[in-house]
């Protein structure tokens, strides 16, 4: 037994000098993410910059476009918008001819220009700078081109793959944005302010171990960080042994304290190490489930079957309406049009940069009614599978809810009322529609709501009761984050003051 124990304080001692100054980084950068997310383009911002269609010149029709760029078949996707080098362009995904895309990497559009017809291809630094000036707001500014890359500090996000290599233009304003204009499609996917930027070197770029990724380390990066966060569950767990098994919870030391340490360092680190154990616990745990390691929220469930709930793809009608009629349709303000096949119906939603998008018949280019509960029975054919219930939510709860556009999980689209279907299949799948669009907003089974408890959770404490409740959410976050801060500032000064009694023995 006490060579059990000798055991115990050196690998809590060791783990200790290798990773409090993780933790003390984690918990630093942890409280900087409350407030400065990783950058992201929000589809709110990204209307927002987009100037009105009403203004733009539009030549040609869908199909006319379509049939110029050699493009024959159902599409995945179909939108307007003056989204590339400033002008009037279609964005046209088709369906790949295997009926699927990669699950790794989401096809790229092709760009067609609205006035002529042209194919744009091969985005050179003119056409990125266009773009990049059409998105700055005000008048014209000495947007500098910073050059091509692959993938940065800011952009390590999978969901620009399939827009890479990217332009990096600083735009000159008081803010100092930086954005990134997609080298496939030309539209600006990412912009980042000076603030932004700044606070992200000590917060999210940090906090994933950012710079790990991107050079020979990129391979290793999810095993860096699992073996770490392992290890610091390992560190947490032998420490509370060893505190517990030092505190008396009945009488006291001859020092007159519960704890046997008289130096200050030894003495606190005991103290907080006690204190926030179960916090600290519960945060490396939890970003350890963040990773998903080694995949095991990954139930294999079948994917939805979305063309038998909407009907097909994406095939537009034999005279639909043209898209000046459709603008008249629609406000004012609109920025986008997106033609969509939902729940049987060919339809346009015509989205402008605040409220939900105008949904707007394909043909007629009347407004658009479902009737009854057409909706919900069409979602009944996502799955061969029959449907156990189905709830119309007015307000979000434990599984549906919205975060702040800066946060991980948040700058989605979470509108209300939303339909939740839910399917009696093996893997009790849950589906959430838009009940005003037909869309579907998202899945998830018994495996994600596990994810959602062991890391949405205990890592950020996404609880509604206290997400309704600010500033008490930020108040229980940053005292607990504080006292893991001087738990593992305690540790590092121990450490260090360890290795070098270690470092001079040896000298």
């Amino acid at each position: 037994m006490p060579h059990a124990k000798r055991w115990l304080y050196l690998v809590h001692r060791w783990l200790g000098v290798l990773l409090c100054a993780f933790f003390a980084m984690w918990f630093v950068s942890g409280v900087v993410m409350m407030y400065v997310g990783y950058p992201k383009l929000t589809q709110a911002e990204r209307l927002a910059h987009l100037p009105p269609l009403r203004a733009a010149t539009v030549a040609l029709e869908p199909a006319e476009a379509l049939r110029q760029a050699g493009i024959t078949g159902p599409l995945r996707d179909l939108r307007l918008a003056v989204a590339s080098a400033g002008r009037a362009v279609y964005l046209a995904v088709p369906v790949p001819q295997d009926g699927a895309a990669s699950p790794r990497k989401a096809p790229a559009a092709t760009v067609i220009d609205a006035a002529t017809g042209e194919v744009l291809a091969g985005i050179d630094k003119g056409h990125a700078m266009a773009s990049a000036q059409a998105f700055a707001p005000g008048p014209a500014r000495d947007i500098q081109h910073l050059g091509e890359v692959a993938e940065d500090a800011f952009t390590h996000s999978r969901a620009l793959d399939a827009h890479r290599p990217l332009h990096r233009l600083y735009l000159g304003d008081s803010e100092g944005t930086m954005v990134y204009v997609s080298g496939t499609t030309g539209e600006v996917v990412r912009d980042a302010t000076r603030t932004e930027r700044l606070w992200n070197y000590a917060g999210a770029w940090i906090h994933w171990l950012y710079p790990l990724r991107g050079g020979v380390l990129d391979v290793y990066w999810a095993d860096i960080v699992n073996w770490l966060s392992i290890a610091g569950i390992a560190m947490t767990l032998t420490g509370t042994a060893v505190g517990v098994m030092r505190w008396r919870f009945a009488g006291r030391y001859k020092n007159g304290s519960r704890t046997p340490y008289r130096g200050f360092m030894m003495r606190w680190h005991h103290v907080f190490g006690l204190v926030f154990a179960l916090t600290t616990f519960t945060w490396i745990f939890s970003g350890l489930m963040s990773m998903n390691p080694w995949r095991i929220f990954d139930s294999a469930a079948p994917a939805l079957r979305t063309q038998d709930m909407h009907g097909g793809p994406l095939v537009l009608p034999g005279q639909p309406a043209p898209v000046h009629a459709l603008l008249a349709a629609a406000s004012p303000d609109t920025r986008e049009l997106r033609w969509v096949r939902a729940a049987g119906h060919t339809l346009v939603q015509a989205q402008g940069p605040a409220a939900a998008p105008a949904m707007l018949d394909a043909v007629t280019a009347l407004p658009h009614d479902w009737p009854g509960d057409e909706v919900a029975q069409a979602a009944a054919r996502l799955l061969p599978y029959p449907v156990v219930r189905t709830d119309t939510l007015q307000a979000y709860d434990l599984h549906y809810y919205d975060r702040a556009a800066h946060t991980m999980t948040g700058g989605t689209d979470k509108p209300l009322p939303v339909l939740r279907v839910m399917f009696g299949d093996p893997h009790a799948t849950w589906v959430h529609i838009d009940p005003h669009t037909g869309s579907v907003l998202g899945r998830t089974d018994s495996h994600r709501r596990a994810s959602r408890w062991l890391f949405g959770m205990l890592h950020s404490w996404d609880w509604l009761p206290l997400l309704q409740r600010r500033p008490l959410w930020d108040g229980v976050l940053i005292v607990l984050s504080l006292g893991g801060v001087l738990m593992s500032a305690t540790g590092v000064v121990i450490g260090w003051r360890r290795l070098g009694i270690k470092l001079r023995s040896k000298a």
